[in-house]
């Protein structure tokens, strides 16, 4: 597997095709994610080949959206097919890495470790400093999308997803609970405000 390779064409094709539109959806949070997978990797003490597997994954989880916004995982793993081989990925390794972006789909649903730090590195920012500051990339993107129209639909969305959403992996359990569990005691002060 050429990691390095792969990883230069990923983000060049990202940094190319993706929208402009997509504040969250970027090569920034493709790179965030890719940095907490090998962060989580190291704490949970991942092998190197399975962190290699996850490295790929976290590039090629959002590709999808450089052809649209709907469905993006089952289209980013149409891009991982098409493009893995030429870079010494074998089958079983693609279906794997396939597994792992499926398994970031709203609502998160991981069969294996692997799978959950995947989820857990894409989600990261719910219970970190940067949750408001990464969180209005993704009103703004839900805006331009025509998703969303007010903040008051963003902050119950929020409240419902930080409601229904929990992190996988021991060391994002205990790092990143709290912090998002204060997150939505804020957001639902603020939803009560509304009523």
């Amino acid at each position: 597997m050429n990691y390095h390779a792969v990883k230069a064409f990923i983000l060049d094709k990202l940094g190319r095709e993706l929208p402009g539109k997509l504040t969250y959806h970027g090569v920034h949070h493709t790179l965030d994610v890719l940095f907490i997978t090998e962060e989580l990797c190291y704490l949970e003490s991942i092998d190197p080949y399975e962190t290699l597997l996850l490295r790929t994954a976290a590039l090629f989880h959002d590709s999808g959206f450089t052809i649209t916004n709907v469905n993006h995982e089952t289209l980013s793993c149409q891009i991982a097919r098409e493009n893995l081989p030429r870079y010494g990925y074998s089958d079983d390794e693609i279906e794997r890495i396939c597994s792992m972006i499926m398994a970031t789909r709203i609502p998160q649903t991981p069969r294996n470790f692997l799978e959950k730090i995947i989820c857990d590195a894409d989600l990261d920012y719910l219970g970190r400093d940067d949750f408001y500051d990464i969180g209005a990339t993704l009103f703004e993107e839900l805006k331009a999308y025509n998703i969303l129209k007010s903040e008051e639909d963003w902050n119950r969305l929020q409240v419902r997803f930080l409601e229904n959403h929990h992190f996988f992996t021991p060391t994002n359990v205990e790092r990143r609970t709290a912090r998002k569990q204060h997150y939505l005691e804020e957001l639902r002060k603020l939803v009560g405000e509304y009523e």
